[in-house]
């Protein structure tokens, strides 16, 4: 559980999900994190919008970071990551991809991911 929801100091867990503007803006989330969870979604897409208040449920509930990319927004972000379809979560642990999934995961499982990480 996070104390300081915003106190931006590295490592530290914000509450909400982050809303990444570029590649550099995502470089620095999952710098500055030691656990990133990064949701690859699109709003025209009926998983992704099923999948997003678990993701904000994980935000305040874990350790990690919930980073959000608009792949219709960030086309070469998304393509550098070779997302092919959405919903594709990437997880991130002290800077480095360690994880990636397409498709809707269910809350009980991405915890468990996301704690294999931060415990």
């Amino acid at each position: 559980m996070a104390t300081d929801a915003h106190s931006g100091t590295p490592g530290g867990s914000i509450d909400e999900p982050v809303t990444i503007e570029s590649e550099t803006h995502l470089e620095d989330v999952t710098a500055a994190h030691d656990v990133v969870l990064v949701d690859f979604y699109a709003d025209w897409c009926g998983p992704c919008q099923m999948l997003e208040p678990v993701l904000e449920g994980l935000a305040g509930e874990t350790a990690a970071v919930i980073a959000k990319v608009d792949v219709d927004e960030h086309q070469q972000l998304a393509g550098a990551f070779g997302v092919r379809g959405v919903p594709t979560l990437a997880l991130f642990a002290d800077g480095e991809q360690v994880e990636q999934h397409t498709g809707v995961l269910p809350a009980d499982r991405l915890r468990d991911l996301i704690e294999g990480y931060t415990e």
